[in-house]
């Protein structure tokens, strides 16, 4: 299993390119399911979770043919097979997405039930709620889901939680729908307003995405083929906006869309880091020594939880005292005991992290639980004096393209051990 060596203590500066969003490639790689026709998609990350969808449509009889340089052109001429199986759906919670499009086009999808992860249960409820208002027959087996429907039908769905896969989900199902549909308190996040793009090049009627309130008008069927570039990732951008404050360095970001990160950039610049935003991208830069906020996650737009680990070794080293509560996923403190072995000052209470800024890291062996958390200390390393060794880093493959060459280019000391 691999492990990465980091050596701390080094300013980082320069450049870096953003990666697409693993977010909004996972759930617009799913909807070509939805047409016969030949899709081009554009800025696809080199991902293990990218890698793990790949293999899920072509189980499905997905032709695909990769272009190795983040270009695939996918055909879904007809079904193989309806089942996504639980080999696959336990490594990426993500392949629950192939529910609603099998269902909606080919009348009947099986999928393995996700179970729960090191970040708390998410259950797939609402997406099952939705598609059997939608007229879908579900069964629950043996450890699967079974959806069932001769023609999915327009319905007015109510989430009661807003869920980013459940919203998708149900708008992938309902673009091929009998009527229309509207799904309340939506996920607004720019993940989701990526896939209903994508869907509306593809022929499909959506509106309100990127509002509490999307309307999809169901058509017949999608066009037999479009073009589409997947968004940048808004969570790596903010990486290494932090990365920049957490090393005392200056780092400008290519790709990084600020109008995303509005909640990030905002608390960065209460810390009294520099932010420029630019036509092409967004500056970090930080001197002297970080100031203490305090942090509440919520969905989109307000601070995004998958950036919530990041700011937390930020203000291990802050000047004061900072509480970061999440409100979004149980159990997402699961990097605080790796942080206190770097030398770190937390202690948490209930969904609160109370951190007491120290002025100094020192490194040591810790272990990753989650693909942000791999994030954290990885920045708490590059800051932190002496040596940090993370192991259990696939989980950083799920979410960032070639971290360790970025970081390099960056002036950070930074090797990964097979």
């Amino acid at each position: 299993m691999d492990k990465i060596r980091i050596k701390g203590g080094k300013r980082l500066k320069g450049e870096v390119a953003v990666s697409g969003a693993k977010n909004a490639a996972l759930p617009i790689l799913v909807a070509t399911l939805l047409s016969r026709g030949e899709h081009r998609v554009q800025n696809i990350p080199k991902l293990m979770d990218v890698a793990t969808i790949k293999r899920l449509l072509n189980h499905l009889g997905a032709v695909i043919e990769d272009d190795g340089q983040g270009g695939w052109t996918v055909r879904m001429p007809a079904l193989a097979r309806h089942e996504a199986p639980y080999e696959l759906v336990k490594t990426m919670r993500a392949s629950v997405l192939v529910l609603g499009p099998l269902a909606a086009r080919f009348g009947e999808a099986r999928v393995s039930l996700p179970g729960g992860c090191a970040i708390g249960a998410r259950p797939i409820n609402l997406h099952l709620m939705g598609l059997e208002k939608m007229g879908a027959e579900i069964q629950i087996e043996h450890g699967y889901v079974t959806v069932r429907a001769q023609r999915l039908k327009g319905a007015r769905i109510y989430l009661d939680l807003t869920s980013v896969t459940g919203t998708e989900n149900l708008m992938m199902a309902a673009t091929l729908a009998d009527g229309v549909t509207v799904i309340e308190n939506a996920a607004r996040e720019p993940e989701v307003v990526d896939l209903a793009h994508f869907l509306i090049r593809c022929g499909a009627k959506i509106h309100g995405a990127g509002t509490d309130v999307i309307t999809i008008d169901g058509v017949e069927s999608l066009n037999d083929s479009c073009t589409y570039r997947i968004m940048p990732d808004r969570i790596e951008a903010g990486t290494y906006l932090t990365a920049a404050a957490i090393t005392g360095g200056e780092i400008f970001v290519r790709g990084c869309n600020p109008r995303y990160l509005d909640a990030v950039l905002q608390k960065l610049r209460e810390a009294g880091v520099q932010i420029r935003e630019e036509t092409d991208g967004a500056r970090a830069a930080a001197t002297g020594r970080i100031g203490a906020v305090d942090i509440k996650t919520l969905p989109y737009p307000g601070f995004p939880t998958d950036m919530q680990a990041q700011m937390m070794a930020l203000m291990a080293l802050s000047d004061g005292l900072s509480v970061i509560t999440e409100t979004v996923f149980e159990n997402r403190f699961t990097h605080v005991a790796e942080l206190r072995r770097m030398g770190a000052n937390i202690n948490v209470q209930g969904n609160n992290a109370i951190i007491k800024g120290t002025q100094r890291l020192s490194g040591a062996p810790v272990m990753a639980s989650d693909l942000r958390a791999s994030a954290c200390l990885v920045l708490a390393a590059l800051a932190a004096e002496g040596e940090t060794e993370i192991s259990r880093v696939y989980h950083l493959d799920r979410g960032y393209e070639q971290i360790e060459q970025k970081f390099s280019n960056l002036g950070g000391e930074i090797t990964r051990i097979t």
